[in-house]
């Protein structure tokens, strides 16, 4: 909720142009309003975890500088990490289906290219704004470097509400925006490559990657590797539209089987007797929601901006999924009672924020009944409300790792892009009729060793390794390298929790390893003309 009106929200966020709360009713609703500006909000994070580490960044350097310039040099890189390197705003004109003319906004931040190129998704909202943009930006450099994905950090964001908007309305959007970050060269295989984000998908990423490889990149072999989320007759990969809700599965996974963590958040490993509650049901939404029940969590709610539903002895999440798409709406799901108090606040074991920014906050961390908050949106959590959940022994499990899925799935088709085959393809025969001959080899023996007086002896596979025969189609590559992925991931950020005694405050040791990372890749890579 937003109190104090937009007089007093201004005044609350101090813009510089702007004097300070002159008076003491817009400082109570500062105080009350906890909405602080996003990027400060992941600077402050990112200040957390360099607090910690720096000492041991300065004693890691190997050369022969004294202490002080061992210092100087630490504290140099930080403040290089920190701001976003290039930020592109645009305005462009459409002309809309009733005649009339429109001025569209777009943003695209570029907040590190210490790896290239660049990687972030294309939102489209009305929330959109700079400020957003540069966080979601810097929150990316942070995700590819925790899950060790060899990409910057970028985002971008269109000022639109899609819903008003008809196809043929968006797709002339989609392509302006595209053809004008082109122009100022913020989108290409090598330089940046956007992705899919809230309100975009598929459909958008073909337009973006068509337009791009007719125009500026139609002499570039790699053109269609411009961006990734496409459809897979255009370039995309299997597995990718559930990526990141599969990738909050695993996050989930690799902490709710830990005992240590579990004894902690005084609950049992596994997902056997687990409830959980999905805020928002868009793709990451209704992905984690699918696995989690797949794998014996149950969802027992399901929030949305337009109502929220409950059923205690579970949620369906394809009935709920086939309901939505015929509905366009949860409200009035049949199977479960309309739910009228605040989701974030119901009663479960893990809670799911899978929708905007801010969403808990100084003002309901202390109603949380959760005992996890998965963090499937971005920024779903003020800094304020980090230190309330810490302070009542809730686990957070942060953005930066468990919603990474997506973008090292995205990682996955840049490579296909690049390779020009799609994974399994080359070797997919030769590794089936190995594994046949493995099996008559094996038959062979025995009838050796044993003869064949009671006929030839049958060695006939599990049905588990029947699955598997024919070798990994593109699929299971794609599931497989996500699942190493989160779990290798899971397993530094908890080595870097116990190291620096941080215990349940996983975003630092996080952004520790975030930090830790993208240190080593511009001290070893030194600084071009400064």
């Amino acid at each position: 909720q937003r109190l104090g009106g937009p007089a007093a929200l201004r005044q609350c966020r101090r813009y510089s142009s702007e004097p300070p709360p002159a008076t003491a009713a817009a400082a109570a609703a500062c105080n009350q309003q906890d909405d602080p500006n996003f990027f400060t909000m992941v600077e402050g994070f990112f200040d957390r975890g360099a607090k910690i580490v720096e000492d041991k960044l300065v004693e890691d350097l190997r050369s022969r500088e004294s202490d002080e310039q061992k210092h100087k040099r630490v504290r140099g890189i930080l403040k290089i990490i920190k701001p976003c390197n290039h930020v592109l705003s645009i305005s462009f004109p459409i002309k809309r289906d009733n005649g009339e003319w429109e001025v569209i906004e777009g943003y695209r931040a570029q907040h590190s290219q210490h790896r290239m190129p660049c990687k972030g998704g294309i939102r489209y909202s009305l929330d959109v704004s700079v400020d957003e943009v540069k966080a979601l930006a810097s929150l990316m450099t942070y995700k590819c470097a925790v899950v060790d994905v060899p990409f910057g950090g970028a985002k971008a964001g269109v000022k639109i509400n899609p819903k008003v908007y008809s196809d043929t309305e968006l797709e002339k959007i989609t392509r302006r925006f595209t053809i004008e970050l082109a122009k100022k060269g913020f989108i290409g295989p090598g330089i940046d490559v956007p992705a899919p984000d809230m309100s975009t998908g598929e459909r958008e990423m073909s337009w973006i990657a068509d337009t791009y490889a007719t125009t500026m990149g139609h002499q570039d072999i790699n053109a269609h590797a411009c961006v990734t989320g496409k459809p897979i007759s255009q370039g995309g990969i299997h597995g990718r539209i559930s990526a990141t809700g599969r990738g909050v599965f695993h996050g989930i996974e690799n902490f709710i089987n830990e005992a240590s963590y579990m004894s902690a958040l005084g609950m049992t490993p596994g997902f056997g007797d687990k409830t959980f509650v999905i805020q928002g049901f868009g793709n990451v939404g209704m992905h984690s929601m699918r696995y989690l029940h797949r794998y014996g969590a149950k969802c027992i709610g399901v929030g949305e901006l337009d109502g929220s539903i409950w059923n205690d002895d579970g949620i369906d999440p394809k009935e709920l999924e086939d309901y939505k798409l015929a509905n366009g709406t949860i409200v009035g799901f049949p199977k479960a009672r309309p739910y009228e108090g605040n989701i974030l606040e119901s009663d479960c074991h893990i809670l799911i924020p899978a929708a905007g920014e801010k969403q808990i906050t100084k003002n309901n961390a202390r109603k949380v009944k959760a005992k996890i908050i998965a963090e499937g949106a971005n920024g779903p959590m003020t800094p304020e409300a980090d230190k309330i959940c810490m302070e009542r022994n809730i686990m957070v499990i942060p953005d930066l790792y468990l919603n990474a899925g997506g973008v090292t799935v995205s990682y996955f088709e840049w490579l296909k892009n690049l390779n020009h085959v799609s994974y399994g393809r080359l070797t997919f025969k030769y590794e089936r009729d190995s594994n046949y001959h493995l099996l008559m080899s094996v038959q062979e023996s025995l009838e050796r060793k044993f003869g064949k007086h009671g006929g030839a002896i049958p060695v006939v596979p599990t049905a588990e390794f029947q699955a598997r025969i024919a070798g990994a189609s593109e699929k299971d590559i794609v599931h497989s390298g996500l699942a190493y992925t989160m779990e290798r991931s899971a397993k530094q950020i908890m080595r870097t929790a116990m190291k620096y005694n941080l215990d349940l405050d996983l975003r630092t040791a996080a952004y520790v390893n975030a930090i830790e990372k993208v240190f080593k890749v511009y001290n070893e890579a030194g600084l071009t003309f400064t």
